[in-house]
């Protein structure tokens, strides 16, 4: 591809490079049709994918040193070399389709090889091959595929826009459910409090209820000492063993002998 764009030697240098691989490309695509055995095709497709590799290094090796030397040629001269940069891309673009293309046909011969039926598949007569295509071809179909690309990435764009979007609500519901857990938290440290204070209260309870029921056995055992004391007074009088209990009136019976013998002297 001759080029009449004024450029500094090491740019013409990585173009010259550049405009080389390309015509390796196309007389490899041209000897795949010639190849008849599919290990072979397999072969030659590796090797013109490494000069891909290598095409597309040089592409960003040109476009570097295109805007190293911006600002020393002319803004025309800029825009020539920037088209060029574009056509250079697009041409290996081409080279790219026409790989997946002939990848795939490879693909399907392994499978014919392996196929057991009678049937043979039909030739897909829209698929034309490297010496068949023009160089306007080429580019159209480097336009095509660089319409899907630019389609895939728009795809992805919505894809992480929509991720963004699922992250932030994530992130509000886990603030909303960390709000929660503080409240639940500061509610737990009430209830222990409360049933601790409740521990206590009936610790102390219990210990009120403890001294109350020694308290009323002690006043029950004075009780029955009492009535005691009082059943064995009444039944065996005479007995000077037992003290009368202070406030405790004498028996009927002797205040009724001292009746009848006040009344005998009288």
């Amino acid at each position: 591809m001759a080029s009449d764009v004024p450029m500094s030697p090491e740019l013409e240098q990585v173009d010259g490079e550049i405009q080389d691989i390309f015509r390796a490309l196309q007389n490899g695509f041209q000897k795949m049709d010639k190849i008849k055995d599919s290990n072979r095709q397999s072969k030659q497709l590796e090797d013109l994918t490494g000069k891909m590799r290598e095409c597309k290094r040089l592409i960003k090796e040109f476009d570097r040193i295109l805007k190293e030397d911006e600002k020393k040629n002319s803004a025309d001269v800029n825009k020539q070399l920037n088209d060029k940069k574009q056509l250079m891309i697009k041409e290996l673009n081409s080279y790219v389709t026409l790989r997946k293309t002939y990848q795939s046909s490879l693909g399907n011969k392994r499978i014919e090889l392996f196929d057991t039926g009678n049937d043979q598949v039909a030739e897909d007569n829209t698929v034309q091959m490297a010496s068949e295509m023009s160089n306007q071809q080429l580019m159209d179909a480097g336009r095509k595929q660089m319409d899907q690309t630019d389609q895939v990435i728009e795809r992805s764009k919505k894809v992480v826009a929509q991720t963004v979007e699922v992250g932030s609500q994530t992130a509000a519901a886990l603030s909303q459910q960390t709000e929660q857990m503080k409240r639940i938290g500061n509610e737990l440290d009430s209830v222990h409090f409360s049933l601790k204070k409740a521990s206590q209260m009936v610790k102390e309870i219990g210990r009120q209820v403890a001294t109350d029921k020694c308290i009323m056995a002690f006043l029950f055992l004075i009780v029955c000492g009492v009535i005691a004391i009082i059943v064995v007074k009444i039944v065996n009088p005479h007995n000077k063993n037992i003290r009368d209990i202070p406030g405790l009136a004498p028996p009927a019976q002797n205040r009724k002998l001292l009746s009848i013998e006040s009344f005998g002297s009288l």
